[in-house]
């Protein structure tokens, strides 16, 4: 811990120059592993941060490799001595401040939110494009530190640049956009405030009930302000990341609501992945004999196959695992939100007795769907109920065992024809995903977010072997697939880093490409070339019987504003789009296939390039995967004047009927 008396040497800096070497000593400790807390700063400089924050970080960026501090950390345990002599503090340049905050969020996440980076914006614009990656990682629960630019504290300049002017709040600026979504939101108006907002802001970042996005305001003239600053503050600092242990009397309830249980099932989330969990919930799961479904983000939390992982459940998750789920007597959800997606809308669970157990340590998420509360972390609560499993010979029937074996060997016969290389002339996303799947190593890990991407990884790809599924879908942010690889790989220097992204999403951020070529940063980007956003009008022919407005077509003739006469239609030709032109113009190495042998080939190239690889896959746009058999609530029109559409209105009162259920 860093000494507290702040009344001996005094360190005269400026407020960006004492914030980065604030940074630079703060460290996160969690079962005896050390890592840099923030071990570099993405950002694009402008008028409202080059002079400050800016100057600051231009001392500090060249005194080291970047890797050092970004993956190489992370795999050892750092001595003090060595902790102390890594002092640099890198800055990444980024194309657009949106996506920076993606890659540092993907980056949190790969190191299982013990470390994040920060993102600095200059004034205006800049700082407003934050908005959106603070909302996903906000809600993905997952740590980045937020460093937007601020008007002039003081107003002898008057309205300066990029400045909004409230006419009746004038001390509104745009950041104040941030303060909804950032977990923590703090403005800096005079020097000293560092003392207690850096503080606080590391305390947030590094807690697992907390976290999210830390917003510090930094107005720019504050920035080049000069003040005295206590030696002390810059000491080195360890922020413990503890596993607080379950309460004895709910362990005491949970054995005896599986010791009761005929049907037990085990919701796996993102929890279970961010506390190190995966050999507790094997260990657990082969002890007691239930069997483990998984989110989104609780992808890959089991690494050995066996008859007890079902894989994805839910909306887009498989048929086996939702028809095991919607069975169960007792649900225990493990880390998990327990959203709409994952319970099918609250539907999933059908049986009238069904009893929710749930382990988090966000009190909130735990007491979800009236369960059981378990407030602590994941792997703590799984260790000792393997104990107490043990100690009671807690053990599910042999016929629950076989029917769920069955159910799984009936899915992946399913599923190995939705995915067979020889089905079909035209290539499909099912095969691509099966060969990507097929050629996986160890190490290797597949990042995705928005459309259907996400929706078929959690139904087909086979993450144990610790062949990693990094999915995105508490936000289903599009645009954040390739700044998600980007930030994977600053993290994950060892195995391949593939994204999988499909065209409408790639073409929101191409252009960090740039930074992934900037740092010779060897990540595989595989675009699934569908022409528009089918997912969208799968959902479109299902809620509203004709698809509008979702694939990439050309208008039929030209548009007309002034409101005579009809519109033409977005109903011609596909647009002749060429992705891998563009992927090469950014720098990037590309390829354009359209059968599984030329994508295989091409995959076995791009694995060789170091830097940015670009892979266009050309698959037929209205061929999915096989359903979920589970229902998502969203609503037709109650008034049409369109029969298809009363009709698929009428059909989803009666499925409301039938499925909709609230759990208390």
């Amino acid at each position: 811990m860093p000494s507290t008396d702040y009344t001996g040497t005094m360190m005269r800096l400026t407020v960006g120059q004492a914030l980065v070497r604030y940074l630079a000593a703060q460290f996160t400790e969690r079962d005896g592993r050390r890592r840099r807390l923030v071990p570099a700063v993405f950002g694009i400089l402008g008028h409202g941060n080059a002079s400050g924050l800016g100057e600051a970080l231009a001392r500090e960026d060249l005194r080291s490799p970047i890797a050092e501090h970004l993956g190489a950390v992370d795999r050892t345990v750092v001595s003090p001595d060595a902790q102390r002599s890594a002092r640099s503090l890198p800055f990444l340049q980024g194309r657009n401040e949106q996506s920076m905050v993606h890659a540092a969020a993907a980056f949190a996440r790969e190191h299982r939110r013990c470390s994040a980076l920060a993102v600095t914006a200059s004034i205006g614009p800049g700082s407003t494009n934050l908005v959106t990656g603070a909302a996903l990682a906000t809600v993905d629960r997952l740590p980045v530190l937020l460093l937007p630019s601020d008007a002039y504290s003081t107003r002898r300049q008057g309205n300066v640049l990029q400045q909004l002017e409230h006419p009746g709040a004038g001390d509104v600026t745009v950041n104040d956009c941030l303060r909804p979504v950032s977990r923590s939101f703090d403005r800096i108006l005079l020097p000293d405030q560092l003392l207690t907002a850096l503080p606080e802001a590391m305390r947030v970042l590094t807690s697992p009930v907390e976290t999210g996005a830390v917003t510090i305001a930094l107005p720019q003239d504050v920035q080049s302000r000069a003040a005295e600053f206590p030696a002390a503050f810059f000491e080195d600092r360890v922020w413990r990341i503890e596993r607080p242990a379950p309460d004895h009397v709910r362990v005491a309830e949970v054995v005896e609501l599986l010791r009761t249980s005929r049907r037990p099932v085990i919701v796996a989330g993102g929890g279970v992945v961010y506390s190190d969990a995966e050999e507790a919930l094997e260990a657990f799961s082969a002890a007691v004999g239930i069997p483990v479904v998984e989110t989104f983000s609780g992808k890959g939390a089991m690494q050995h196959d066996s008859w007890r992982l079902l894989g994805g459940v839910g909306v887009e998750g498989n048929p086996a695992a939702n028809a095991v789920a919607s069975r169960a007597d007792v649900v225990l959800a493990v880390g998990t939100r327990l959203g709409d997606f994952i319970t099918a809308s609250r539907s999933l669970f059908i049986d009238p007795a069904v009893q929710f157990i749930g382990i988090n340590l966000v009190a909130h998420d735990a007491a979800k769907l009236g369960g059981t509360p378990v407030v602590a972390d994941a792997r703590a609560t799984l260790e000792i109920l393997l104990e107490a499993a043990r100690t009671g010979g807690l053990r599910t029937s042999v016929g629950y065992a076989e029917e769920v074996a069955g159910l799984k060997t009936s899915w992946r016969a399913r599923r190995a024809a939705a995915v067979d290389p020889a089905a079909g002339d035209e290539l499909t996303s099912g095969q691509v995903i099966g060969v990507l799947n097929a050629r996986a190593r160890a190490g290797d890990v597949v990042v995705t977010a928005a459309g259907a991407p996400p929706g078929d990884l959690l139904k087909i790809w086979d993450a144990f072997g610790d062949r990693r599924c990094h999915l995105e879908f508490g936000y289903s942010c599009m645009g954040y697939e390739v700044p998600g690889g980007i930030g994977t790989r600053l993290a994950r220097p060892d195995g391949e880093v593939v994204v999988l992204v499909g065209d409408g999403s790639f073409l929101m951020a191409p252009g960090e490409l740039v930074t992934a070529l900037q740092e010779h940063l060897a990540v595989t980007i595989v675009i699934l070339d569908n022409h528009g956003y089918q997912v969208i009008r799968r959902l479109q022919m299902a809620r509203v019987g004709e698809g509008f407005a979702t694939e990439f077509r050309e208008r039929t003739a030209p548009l007309l504003l002034d409101g005579e006469g009809p519109v033409a239609a977005l109903g011609g030709a596909y647009l002749p789009l060429d992705l891998a032109a563009v992927a090469r113009g950014l720098g990037a190495r590309a390829w354009s296939v359209r059968t599984v042998p030329d994508l295989t080939e091409a995959l076995e190239a791009a694995r060789q390039v170091e830097g940015p690889a670009v892979v266009v896959a050309d698959v037929a746009p209205h061929r999915d995967l096989p359903g979920s058999d589970a229902w998502w609530d969203v609503a037709p029109a109650e008034v049409s004047d369109d029969p298809t559409t009363r009709s698929l209105r009428a059909a989803y009162e009666g499925e409301r009927r039938d499925r909709a259920r609230f759990y208390f």
